[in-house]
């Protein structure tokens, strides 16, 4: 799986309720979470992000509560995959299973700038800065976390082996 877009960027400790405050959690509609995601780190957030974009950001990102509102806010925004230098652990694992790719990279975290353009080889987790030329590598998606990305989601990936059709 190749991904490339444009970069924004975020610092560390980005905790759930920045990606998506908590007075919009009274809906679980991924486009209304879309319309407010990231708003309390930057307000223009959600009017600026584009279809295809990619967040970097620092150390512990998605920090907080174990809703899995965020996640879904950022994929349902158009946001492609998100590089960091580390993830929560809850987040980390409710990404795979809403089918958002994230990569841990402490490199890429700090030298990718916003505005940048990447280039992320999610099977060999090799990131390239196509605005600077400089290569990252970052943890590989393991297969089985490449299959739910690629069915979108632990939900549809079930659905697939329960009717028996290959993810």
């Amino acid at each position: 799986m190749l991904l490339r877009g444009k970069v924004w960027r975020f610092g560390d400790d980005i905790d759930t309720d920045a990606i998506i405050p908590a007075r919009y959690l009274n809906t679980s509609d991924p486009n209304e979470l879309a319309m407010h995601v990231m708003e309390d780190a930057d307000k223009e957030f959600p009017n600026k992000v584009k279809a295809g974009d990619i967040v970097v950001a620092g150390k512990n990102f998605g920090c907080g509560s174990s809703r899995e509102h965020a996640p879904i806010a950022i994929k349902a925004s158009g946001i492609q995959a998100v590089i960091a230098k580390s993830f929560a652990r809850i987040f980390y694992r409710n990404s795979f299973n809403i089918g958002l790719p994230i990569f841990e990279s402490d490199e890429a975290s700090k030298k990718i700038k916003e505005g940048d353009t990447v280039e992320i080889d999610a099977d060999k987790g090799i990131i390239k800065n196509l605005s600077t030329g400089e290569q990252y590598i970052a943890k590989p998606i393991p297969p089985f976390m490449q299959e739910l990305i690629a069915a979108g989601g632990l939900i549809e990936w079930t659905k697939k082996k329960i009717s028996g059709v290959a993810a």
